[in-house]
C-alpha cells in the first residue's frame, strides 16, 4: 500500500544513509523497524506468542473438523469426554 508520512529531515538522512548502506530499500528499513518496534510492543505488553507443547500420541486426527469451527472443535471434545 502506498502511503505518506512526514519525517524529520535528519532522521530520514538518517535512514536513507543505513538503506545505501544495508544495500535494502527506504521501504524495507522503514518496514523493519516498525515490525521491530510492534514486536517490542507487545512483548512489554504480556502479548508473546503462544507457545504450545506437543507430544507424541495416538491421537486420532479428524479431517473432517475445521480447525477455524469453535463449535464443531467443542462438540468433538465433548463427545470425545462423554465416551471416557
Amino acid at each position: 500500500m502506498r502511503t505518506t508520512i512526514q519525517l524529520d529531515d535528519h532522521l530520514l538522512s538518517t535512514i536513507e544513509q543505513y538503506a545505501r548502506e544495508t544495500g535494502q530499500t527506504l521501504t524495507t528499513v522503514v518496514e523493519d523497524a516498525l515490525r521491530d518496534m510492534l514486536a517490542r510492543r507487545n512483548k512489554s505488553v504480556g502479548r508473546e506468542p503462544v507457545k504450545l507443547t506437543t507430544v507424541n500420541g495416538k491421537g486420532l486426527v479428524h479431517s473432517e473438523i475445521d480447525l477455524d469451527d469453535s463449535k464443531a472443535l467443542l462438540d468433538l471434545m465433548e463427545q470425545d469426554n462423554g465416551s471416557n
